[in-house]
């Protein structure tokens, strides 16, 4: 075979540039047989994953808690991703609500693949909260309140386009250009990182002031039972996630044209593969700038209202992990999807937020291997985006954070607590999963404005994070 037929070989089929490249090296370096010979093994994997895509015609075991909290979309859906045939386990949380692929609050357990639609588009969206030595938290009307009230607004970057980037002045060592070369994509996604990181987006994302109350004397913050000072954040990966969750999606349904149309949305990336390897790195970068988005937010918080932490927690709640599972007793590596689900493994720290007026718990997982090690990531919405916008008032709203002494610095209606399941019946429905150690009450909350009509793109280069 001469090059140019060796060219229109790879030419015809769908391989990755590490691929491309190593064919190449075999072609020139060793043989053109050689050459050959390696895209064909790679051609006959591929066509032994196509015929590996018929689904099971009954789902593998999965376990549901708080059935009667959850929608009968979430159910099906929950109930199609456990028919697919890299599936092992799974489970479904109280606060789920349908999705796309994977329900929200749903938890796979698959074989050596990772479905990025069952992590979702904002990859490592996650939860932070610090905890100060204060013990009061300011009343209303207080220089000290509008002090806290003042710092939160100066000190956090939300919304989408335009309105959620920021001129280049943070700097962090994630952001080093060594960290974003294994791929063109991570490298093209590096001015986002840039100019987003630190920031919030949108959605249901905030930042919030609150009173952190532990009630469990013995918890591993090693905390006195009382009330604390405290700050709580939610948001993820912004743009980078979303672009990556996007490329490696569609790249997975391309690569599975046949797959049933009733899970195309949880086409999978064999981990065998260059390409589940590179979203596997770019999920792990993805989740490190989530963390280092919290952490930057919360340190610049807590130098404006010259504070000092004495206890931190944090958890993703949209990541996939490689965990051992029990499976009818069987022991067994698998990588764990938990799209908005907080992972409960034995003795792991978590928060599972309320809403932006209703409390929320910090937890301490119990380690339940039916949930694989999985809890709640939150109450779960009751109405949709859309149904919450036709049905609840700006009023109902108001006098709903009134009654609860909450103030809110933006925040839509489409995210007013009356928009979500109650929290405190999620909890109960999940005492087997999570020991509670704490409660936090949210007091003065930040979160994106709704600015509809005065959406402006933001800068060429860089990546919207629709997802957030």
């Amino acid at each position: 075979m001469n090059a140019q037929e060796f060219q229109q070989m790879i030419e015809k089929n769908k391989f990755t540039h590490k691929e491309r490249d190593e064919a190449w090296r075999l072609f020139k370096k060793v043989s053109p047989d050689e050459g050959v010979n390696f895209l064909q093994k790679i051609q006959e994997q591929m066509a032994q994953l196509t015929r590996d895509l018929e689904l099971r015609s009954t789902p593998v075991p999965y376990n549901i808690w708080g059935l009667e909290h959850i929608d009968k979309g979430a159910i099906d859906q929950m109930e199609s991703a456990a028919r697919l045939p890299i599936a092992i386990a799974g489970s479904l949380m109280p606060d789920a609500h349908k999705g796309y692929g994977l329900p929200i609050g749903g938890v796979l357990a698959t074989e050596n693949a990772v479905v990025p639609y069952a992590v979702g588009v904002d990859i490592a969206c996650r939860m932070m909260m610090t905890v100060y030595p204060s013990s009061l938290f300011p009343k209303p009307n207080t220089p000290e309140f509008a002090h806290l009230q003042r710092i939160l607004v100066d000190s956090t970057v939300f919304g989408a386009g335009a309105d959620g980037v920021h001129e280049r002045k943070i700097e962090h060592p994630l952001l080093d250009p060594s960290n974003w070369q294994s791929t063109r994509l991570l490298r093209d996604l590096r001015l986002t990182a840039i100019r987003q990181i630190g920031t919030s987006g949108t959605g249901n994302h905030f930042v919030e002031w609150g009173e952190f109350e532990v009630t469990h004397p013995l918890n591993p913050l090693n905390l006195k039972p009382g009330n604390y000072l405290a700050l709580l954040s939610h948001s993820g990966s912004r743009g980078v996630g979303f672009k990556i969750a996007e490329h490696y999606t569609k790249l997975a349904m391309e690569l599975m044209p046949g797959l049933d149309e009733s899970v195309k949305h949880l086409a999978w990336l064999s981990l065998d593969r260059d390409e589940g390897q590179e979203y596997w790195e770019g999920m792990q970068l993805a989740g490190q700038f989530a963390s280092a988005n919290h952490h930057i937010i919360h340190a610049r918080i807590a130098k404006a209202a010259g504070l000092e932490p004495i206890a931190s927690i944090e958890n993703h709640h949209n990541f996939a992990w490689r965990e051992q599972i029990e499976v009818n007793g069987v022991t067994k590596e698998a990588i764990v999807h938990r799209k908005g689900a907080t992972p409960a493994g034995k003795g792991v720290l978590g928060v599972i937020p309320g809403t932006m007026a209703d409390k929320g718990f910090v937890v301490v997982g119990k380690g339940n291997s039916k949930s694989l090690n999985s809890a709640s990531h939150g109450s779960g919405r009751q109405m949709s985006r859309a149904n919450a916008l036709q049905t609840i008032t700006p009023q109902q709203q108001a006098e709903y954070l009134a009654e609860r002494g909450v103030t809110l610095i933006g925040g839509g209606l489409d995210e007013a607590p009356q928009a979500y399941k109650p929290i405190q019946k999620v909890i109960e429905a999940q005492a087997d999963l999570v020991d509670i150690i704490g409660t936090f009450q949210p007091r003065i909350v930040r979160m994106a404005v709704d600015k509809p009509f005065s959406y402006k793109p933001a800068p060429q280069g860089i990546v919207d994070g629709k997802g957030d």
